[in-house]
């Protein structure tokens, strides 16, 4: 909290203003500033308005002195959304941290998933960012994921995000494939109802994915408390890519598919895993749910 007693929040900033916040002070530089390439030319042909970055700023930092590459997604045009321009500047940035023999890449995804409005460009880019991605963790370096934004991750910044060597996320986000406006328009209301708010973050938000070990980390939506979490990821032991641990990981994901096909809340999920008192979990801070989750593990 500042002297004003408003909470230094990574939800409320923008994405520039996320990363002026969590690196070290005067240490951004960033890459393909505005002006230096040419806007989206799918959305000039349909005629809609677009933004100055393409909705994504990347560039190189540091945090606690150690050097990273950043990319930092905008939610707050056209939902955070991946099209042509936006996935090649990621994608860029991507290869430019091998290039550069990158510690590390921070990635903070703040996006709905595939720009609809540029269609196959929009999926290409995206298919673009998932090769680039395993090109990165292939060559050693680490990727830091935060997901705290207003859009989440969703689509195939959803999938993009569980390629990272490390997730964190706060309550705030939400991490899932489809959407809920997606899953209500395709089931109906009955298999998911996209307005009741509080279903929604039960179940592709922060504290339920922590819980399930879909996540490294659970941390409050504080700037400081985030800016500490990614420094320690930093220095965390760096995750194999190889095929035993991605079937350890899939044999781990169909044994929750089987053991709770059916289930619609991540509150019955909670009480089926015997925590206590599990109605009270949105309430809880994120430490207290990290203690719940270290009780699980033992």
């Amino acid at each position: 909290m500042n002297k004003l007693g408003i909470k230094n929040s990574f939800y409320e900033k923008t994405a520039r203003g996320r990363i002026e916040a969590l690196v070290d002070k005067n240490s951004f530089l960033e890459i393909l500033k505005p002006g230096e390439y040419a806007l989206s030319p799918h959305l000039q042909a349909l005629d809609i308005s677009g933004s100055f970055d393409d909705g994504v700023v990347i560039g190189t930092a540091s945090i606690n002195q150690q050097p990273i590459h950043v990319i930092a997604q905008e939610g707050q045009f056209m939902g955070g959304a991946v099209g042509e321009i936006h996935g090649a500047k990621i994608v860029g940035l991507l290869l430019k941290a091998i290039k550069d023999r990158s510690q590390a890449v921070v990635f903070l995804v703040d996006s709905g998933g595939v720009r609809l409005h540029e269609a196959n460009a929009g999926l290409i880019a995206i298919s673009e960012i998932m090769r680039a991605m395993l090109a990165v963790r292939n060559a050693g370096i680490r990727i830091v994921t935060m997901i705290g934004g207003t859009c989440g991750a969703f689509g195939g910044m959803g999938i993009s995000s569980c390629l990272s060597s490390h997730i964190i996320m706060t309550e705030e986000g939400r991490l899932a494939l489809s959407g809920p406006e997606v899953i209500e328009t395709v089931k109906g209301v009955e298999e998911f109802d996209s307005k009741d708010r509080a279903l929604v973050w039960r179940v592709t938000g922060g504290k339920n994915r922590y819980l399930l070990g879909h996540v490294d980390a659970l941390v409050e939506d504080n700037i400081n408390d985030i800016r500490e979490v990614i420094s320690m990821m930093l220095v965390a032991p760096l995750k194999a890519l190889d095929i035993d641990t991605l079937t350890e990981q899939q044999n781990s994901l169909k044994h929750q598919y089987q053991k709770w096909i059916g289930y619609k809340d991540g509150l019955d999920i909670w009480k089926d895993l015997d925590i206590q008192l599990a109605e009270k979990i949105p309430m809880l801070s994120a430490s207290k749910v990290t203690e719940i989750k270290k009780g699980l593990n033992q």
